[in-house]
């Protein structure tokens, strides 16, 4: 060994960098540190109705028609992250009109991105599936409401 102070030095240097990207990578490991915030819900989720141009959806007896257009337009533009009654990228629309209220399911539909900002259950939703946020679609309010009409008959 001519040189041991330099082969010291060398194997020092190497020692440093592993345990400082050994703490740097397990930082990227863990997406939760890029999560927003979730808010604790404080509020029943059947009063939230959500963030976006739907205050108010007056709700009768299914419509048979709409239902089946909105099933066309949730095959034609969900299925690739939502499947109807099991979990998948997204959640299963099964039974959703009896956990939020159908302005909320509206909003979410229509105004994704706003929603996971600033709404409570949509930012716990985000955390939940894995930060994978909803894409937005671009449906009108009457195609929204199609779909809508459709998870009612989940």
């Amino acid at each position: 060994m001519k040189y041991p102070i330099l082969n010291l030095s060398f194997l020092l240097i190497f020692l440093l960098t592993q345990i400082g990207c050994g703490e740097a990578s397990s930082n990227q490991q863990d997406p939760s540190i890029y999560a927003p915030k979730a808010e604790k819900v404080s509020q029943d989720p059947m009063k939230n109705k959500g963030i976006g141009p739907i205050k108010s959806v007056e709700l009768g007896e299914i419509n048979a028609e709409m239902a089946e257009e909105g099933k066309v337009i949730f095959e034609q533009m969900c299925v690739a992250c939502h499947k109807a009654t099991e979990r998948f990228i997204g959640p299963a629309p099964k039974g959703i009109t009896e956990r939020r209220t159908p302005e909320w399911i509206m909003n979410m539909i229509l105004n994704p991105d706003e929603m996971v900002q600033k709404d409570p259950i949509a930012k716990q939703l985000l955390i939940e599936y894995n930060l994978s946020p909803m894409a937005n679609q671009n449906l009108t309010e009457e195609q929204a409401r199609k779909v809508l009409e459709y998870f009612r008959t989940l």
